[in-house]
């Protein structure tokens, strides 16, 4: 049966941009605002930091103290509008920018020549946390990710044993040690290649510590996606 009062609706109504509130596809974002978004083209490829250069391959912080993943990507610089789309998912449960964001981060990956990680895993919130919240952010961005890439979710492989406090505005030496045992990870991953996904890395000392826990599980190779990575 046709829906003719949704068509309806959507020819009087168009659908907006998700930034500008612009004419745009159901669920996406206006030509424009894709164009001037902050794309983090030229990064550190371990650690998805953005660089000035693409001339600095690594950069010197993983030059000198490599992590516990193989390679990390992020689509964005945490800035805005990204890091507002982020908050909105985050915070206020906007779900349909988890959607877009995942599917920018998921064409990325497409893209690449490498292939595809047998299972995603999202960083998991500690059941105190997630209950206050009632939803997981990395968990979305997932499945926004598995909405085009059809790569597994594993969203029980990883656990958070001890809660933590918040991050913001912590040194990369604070949050290190804060996070410190924080995870747990069944061995169902030993052997293999995983993706442990999150909305932003910011010193990367919280999925660092997932992946040390996620390599002593026996995985064979990790990589980090997270929509956005803070300079």
């Amino acid at each position: 049966m046709v829906d003719v009062i949704g068509a309806l609706k959507r020819w009087i109504v168009p659908s907006a941009c998700l930034l500008c509130t612009g004419p745009a596809d159901p669920g996406t974002i206006c030509d424009g605002c894709r164009d001037s978004l902050p794309w983090n083209r030229i990064a550190c490829p371990v650690c998805a930091l953005p660089l000035a250069s693409a001339s600095a391959y690594i950069c010197g912080s993983c030059a000198a103290d490599a992590p516990h993943f193989d390679s990390a990507l992020s689509a964005f610089r945490y800035q805005p509008p990204i890091a507002g789309a982020i908050a909105g998912l985050k915070y206020h449960a906007q779900f349909r920018q988890s959607r877009w964001l995942g599917g920018e981060l998921a064409a990325l990956v497409a893209a690449r020549p490498e292939p595809f990680p047998e299972l995603l895993i999202p960083v998991p919130l500690h059941p105190k946390r997630l209950r206050e919240r009632g939803y997981n952010q990395a968990l979305e961005l997932a499945r926004g990710i598995n909405r085009v890439l059809a790569i597994d979710i594993d969203w029980q492989a990883a656990t958070r044993i001890r809660e933590t406090a918040d991050q913001i505005g912590k040194r990369a030496v604070e949050r290190r040690r804060e996070v410190r045992g924080a995870f747990a990870v069944d061995q169902r991953i030993a052997g293999r290649h995983i993706a442990l996904i999150d909305d932003v890395m910011t010193t990367g000392s919280t999925v660092n510590e997932l992946a040390r826990a996620c390599r002593e599980a026996g995985a064979a190779r990790i990589e980090v996606w997270t929509a956005a990575r803070v300079p």
